[in-house]
């Protein structure tokens, strides 16, 4: 480390310095703060996550195949489509009525109707 600061400065004693030089003398090599087994684990853990594609099918990430700037309106526009899908399944399902004249609904006598002893 002493020599990369010696030839450090004697180049800079070499070379006229100017004052828009932005040379600066390296910054010394620091050791891991992690201990050794935990990065070997980490980097196991690493090693088997699953692949972007697999997490784009689980819908955990969105897919990034759309410009960031139309994804926006790429996901606006698949939740109104979706939104009006729903609409429309509710619309075309049979009315209560119709459930109970096939005999998939019991009929069940409205509270308005009951008589109070």
């Amino acid at each position: 480390m002493s020599t990369a600061i010696s030839s450090a400065s004697t180049a800079s004693a070499e070379a006229p310095v100017t004052s828009t030089s932005t040379a600066q003398p390296p910054l010394p090599r620091r050791s891991s703060s992690l201990d050794p087994q935990l990065a070997n684990k980490v980097e196991k853990h690493l090693q088997h996550r699953p692949a972007k594609e697999d997490l784009v099918e689980r819908n955990i990430l969105k897919d990034d195949s759309v410009a960031p700037a139309l994804q926006a309106a790429r996901d606006k526009l698949q939740r109104s489509q979706l939104e009006d899908k729903l609409e429309h399944a509710l619309q075309q399902r049979p009315k209560r009525e119709e459930l109970v004249k096939e005999h998939i609904l019991q009929y069940v006598q409205p509270y308005s109707d009951l008589s109070v002893r």
